[in-house]
C-alpha cells in the first residue's frame, strides 16, 4: 500500500492530548507531523514513540546551519526511523548534499526535502527580505537546486505544485502545509487550497493540522478528506 497522501501536524504543549489524538487516529490513513514546538518539549523518545505505533513520521526541523551541523543532525533524525525529514533549501547546495549523504549511510533512510519558501509567506513579506528576484521565481530556483543536490523534494505552497511538477518531473515530491478543506479557517497560512485542489494541481503529500485535530470528531474528520481525495488517487 502506497503511503498515506495526509500528513496530520501535531501541535500541542502537552504530551498526553497529543497522544490521545494520535490513538483517534490511524497510520492506514495519515503519517504525522512533529514540530519544533513538539520536538523541543518532549524530545526524541516521544518521536520513537510514534514510530513505534506504525506511523510515517515527518520530522519538520528545517534544518539549516553549516553543512557537517546539517549532516549529523539529519542523521540523528533517521535513527530515530522517521520516514521524512527536512532542511531549509537556502542554506545552499553543500548542505544539502552532506545531508543527503549522511542519511545514505543510514540503516534507515527518510526522504529528505527541504523548504523552499515558508507559506506563511505573502508577497509583501517576501519583498522586505530584499530579494532581487520575485517569489515565485525564487522559489523555482529553490527547488531546482534541491532538485540537483539529490533531494527528494520540497515544502510548497500548493499554487507553487503544478509549476514545480513541470519544472522539477513528476517523481520529485512535493509537500504542502496550507491546507484547508471546504469551509475550514484559513489560520495563519496565506496560500492555501482544499485537499483535492492540492492533489490535481500536483502535491503529493498534504499536511492538515486544525481542521483534524480540532475537530469534535478527529477521525471522522481524518475519513472525510480522506474520502474527498480518493477520486484522485
Amino acid at each position: 500500500m502506497s503511503d498515506p497522501k495526509i500528513l496530520v501536524a501535531l501541535d500541542y504543549n502537552d504530551k498526553n492530548q497529543a497522544l490521545a489524538l494520535v490513538e483517534q487516529l490511524t497510520p492506514k490513513l495519515c503519517g504525522l507531523k512533529v514540530g519544533k514546538e513538539m520536538f523541543t518539549l518532549f524530545g526524541p523518545e516521544f518521536v520513537k514513540e510514534l514510530v513505534a505505533k506504525d506511523y510515517n513520521v515527518f520530522l519538520d526541523l528545517k534544518f539549516h546551519d553549516i553543512p557537517n551541523t546539517v549532516a549529523k543532525a539529519c542523521q540523528a533524525a533517521a535513527d530515530l526511523g522517521v520516514w521524512m525529514v527536512n532542511v531549509h533549501a537556502s542554506g545552499g547546495r553543500v548542505m544539502m548534499e552532506k545531508a543527503r549523504e549522511a542519511i545514505q549511510k543510514c540503516d534507515n533512510k527518510p526522504m529528505l526535502i527541504a523548504v523552499t519558501m515558508l507559506t506563511s509567506m505573502d508577497e509583501h513579506a517576501f519583498s522586505e527580505l530584499g530579494y532581487e528576484r520575485d517569489l515565485a521565481a525564487q522559489v523555482s530556483l529553490l527547488a531546482k537546486m534541491t532538485l540537483d543536490s539529490g533531494l527528494d523534494g520540497v515544502v510548497c505552497s500548493s499554487w507553487e505544485a503544478e509549476r514545480l511538477k513541470q519544472e522539477c518531473g513528476s517523481q520529485f515530491r512535493l509537500v504542502t502545509p496550507g491546507i484547508r478543506p471546504e469551509g475550514s479557517d484559513k489560520g495563519d497560512q496565506s496560500r492555501i487550497m482544499t485537499p483535492a485542489e492540492a492533489l490535481k494541481a500536483g502535491s503529493d503529500f498534504l499536511v492538515i493540522g486544525r481542521p483534524i485535530t480540532k475537530a469534535d470528531d478527529p477521525y471522522q474528520s481524518l475519513c472525510d478528506i480522506s474520502d474527498s481525495i480518493v477520486s484522485h488517487l
